[in-house]
Parts: structure tokens; C-alpha cells; sequence
């Protein structure tokens, strides 16, 4: 593996690293940490940074779908244009071309399981060519981008005897 690659592993683990840290992590200098960092968010390698939040701690309600959708892909276009139709919608975080049954996952937030409803209802299942969805509601998260979620204490074993 080369340096540019673990440098991208690195931070994609944890973006919170400074370059003095990805530098001995690398065997690189810190100056070409720097560097090879500013080339990648310019050749879009590197899209963005965020944090993952476990927001079922906080206060804040949501409710997070999963949208299998059928599509009738578009000589010349395939699938390309009614995607990109989909991903401009604010609702979307994540929107996957798939294989198997369905042609395109779409995950979506919302403060209820109305206002997810409205939006695939009203929205997505109106687009030209969507010709299906089925709806999956996430009930609880245990593991996102390879963090484990807040761990349940474990259960003691009971044993009844009558």
C-alpha cells in the first residue's frame, strides 16, 4: 500500500488527525502530508469531513428510512438521470445503484414517519420512471461507517427453575 492510500485510509478513520500525527503514521514529512491532503480535496478524492453522531443520545427526534426504488433506466442514460433527479432532494443522505431486485437505494431522514411518507409519496414515487418503492424504517443503529453505536450493558444469564 502506498503512502497516498494509507494517508486516505487515515483519515477517512478519523479526520480529526493532525498532520504531525499522519505524518508519523505515514513515514511522511509533515509539509507532504500537507500537500498530498490539499491535492486530494482538490482532485475530489477527499469530498468532505463530519463527525458521526449517535443522535438517539440527544433530545432530537428523527426517523431514518431506507427506500428501495425500481427504476426504467433511459436509453444512453441508464440509471444517471433519474438519480441525480433523486440526490438533489434535501432529504437525501445517501442514494446507491444497486443490483438484485430493485435498481436503487435511497436513505433518507425525517423528524417523523409522516414527513418520510410525504416525501416518498409525494416526491419520489412521482418521479418520470420510478416505477416502485418499498420503505424500510431503521429501528436502531448499531454499527455506521465502522463505529459501534452506544454498546447495551450485557444481559445476565436467568435460569428458572419451578
Amino acid at each position: 500500500m502506498n503512502n497516498g492510500t494509507k494517508l486516505l485510509q487515515l483519515l477517512e478513520g478519523d479526520c480529526t488527525l493532525t498532520h504531525e500525527q499522519l505524518a508519523a503514521m505515514t513515514g511522511l514529512s509533515v509539509e507532504e502530508v500537507r500537500r498530498q491532503v490539499k491535492e486530494f480535496e482538490s482532485q475530489g478524492l477527499i469530498l468532505g469531513y463530519r463527525a458521526v453522531v449517535d443522535w438517539d443520545r440527544t433530545e432530537r427526534e428523527a426517523v431514518t428510512a431506507l427506500i428501495e426504488v425500481k427504476v426504467t433506466p433511459q436509453r444512453g442514460e441508464g440509471f444517471d438521470r433519474v438519480a441525480e433527479r433523486i440526490y438533489q432532494y434535501d432529504e437525501v443522505e445517501s442514494l446507491y445503484l444497486m443490483s438484485g431486485a430493485f435498481d436503487l437505494t435511497v436513505i433518507i431522514s425525517g423528524r417523523s414517519l409522516k414527513e418520510v411518507a410525504h416525501f416518498v409519496g409525494e416526491k419520489l414515487a412521482t418521479i418520470e420512471d420510478v416505477t416502485g418503492t418499498a420503505t424500510h424504517f431503521i429501528l436502531h443503529k448499531y454499527k455506521e461507517n465502522h463505529l459501534v453505536f452506544e454498546k447495551r450493558e450485557e444481559q445476565q444469564e436467568r435460569f428458572v427453575f419451578e
